[in-house]
């Protein structure tokens, strides 16, 4: 049995897992969500793995999966505990001394949403429509109302702190891509996963939010990345 720790994106309550969790607990695995610091304004990626580092078990086989924003914290959790395996799901991959902020240019990552962005003008400027077209095309109306109070901003600190590691940690890190994501798509995820970590990614359907759209499937994926019976 394997433990997974389920790290949520940009200012999510790590609550919006709940149905991955339960998934996970059908297929015979346990699974928290910790609480984050995001209450914080100054809270950066340190301080959510912090958090997490705090309520992981020291036993166990521990996978930490860490998503989009989520995976600037990710990767500090493996340094910080002993962990089996680090999946990252529709990521931000970040390099020693960037900054979440940073990250956005670095990568390009204006190319690679081009005709989003002609669409929606600006990320900065994205209204309600934008956001629901580019984060939610593929959640049920029904779980989006019932998530909708687990929705939040990330604070100052998660975009400003440079990425403290001098080096990826030394843990097998698989990086999921889910194929419809309108945010990261599946050719720039394969880019900067080969750039930034040499390895190819793993695929599955869906869009950004895995955990909303197709909780048990994302529950299937990460079991099989994980390499757990």
């Amino acid at each position: 049995m394997a433990i997974f720790v389920l790290i949520p994106g940009a200012g999510a309550d790590p609550r919006v897992y709940g149905a991955t969790v339960e998934s996970l607990h059908g297929l015979g695995h346990d699974a928290i969500a910790p609480p984050l610091p995001l209450h914080d304004e100054r809270a950066g990626p340190s301080a959510h793995a912090d958090a997490v580092a705090t309520v992981v078990p020291r036993t166990g086989e521990i996978v930490v999966v860490a998503q989009s924003l989520g995976a600037f914290a990710g990767p500090l959790v493996a340094a910080r505990v002993p962990v089996a395996q680090l999946i990252l799901l529709a990521p931000m991959i970040p390099k020693p001394g960037e900054s979440a902020g940073e990250w956005w240019e670095n990568t390009r990552h204006e190319e690679a949403i081009a005709e989003v962005l002609e669409r929606h003008g600006p990320m900065g400027t994205w209204g309600p429509e934008a956001m629901a077209d580019v984060f939610l095309h593929d959640v049920d109306p029904r779980v989006i109302e019932e998530n909708e109070r687990y929705a939040g901003a990330p604070g100052g600190g998660m975009f400003t702190e440079p990425w403290p590691l001098d080096a990826w940690p030394e843990v097998p890190t698989r990086v999921l891509a889910p194929r419809e994501d309108r945010l990261f798509p599946l050719e720039f995820q394969r880019r900067i996963a080969r750039e930034r970590l040499g390895v190819e990614v793993d695929e599955m359907a869906g869009g950004h939010l895995p955990m909303l759209s197709r909780p048990g499937e994302l529950a299937e994926r990460l079991v099989e990345l994980g390499a757990v019976g």
